[in-house]
């Protein structure tokens, strides 16, 4: 049973960083390409970024290019997503997703506010 656990998410005043992590079982996640996406409130989802299993690259939408960065430790089976310069639009709910099941975690809660 694929499972995945976002954490790490909080309250921020504007120009902060916060590091969320995803912790993935069930699955070879290291032969998994991974995302983050978002859901901020009234909104649909909104895909950040992909991190590759193969080649190590990473591609990100131009909303968070430059600020965000994802990463990832094949040996803890756990994603990254490293945020800095938050703005209040990046007040969401953000969650890990295995691109090719589509499973996705519960979230974890990113409020950018003073």
């Amino acid at each position: 049973e694929v499972q995945l656990v976002e954490s790490g998410g909080g309250l921020v005043q504007p120009g902060g960083s916060l590091r969320l992590s995803c912790a993935a079982s069930g699955f070879t996640f290291s032969n998994e390409a991974m995302s983050w996406v978002r859901q901020a409130p009234g909104k649909g989802l909104e895909w950040i970024g992909t991190s590759n299993s193969g080649r190590g690259f990473t591609v990100y939408a131009d909303s968070v290019k430059g600020r965000f960065t994802i990463s990832r430790d094949n040996a803890k089976n756990t994603l990254y997503l490293q945020m800095n310069s938050l703005k209040p639009e990046d007040t969401a709910v953000y969650y890990c997703r295995s691109v090719s099941s589509g499973d996705r975690g519960k979230g974890t809660q990113v409020t950018v506010s003073s």
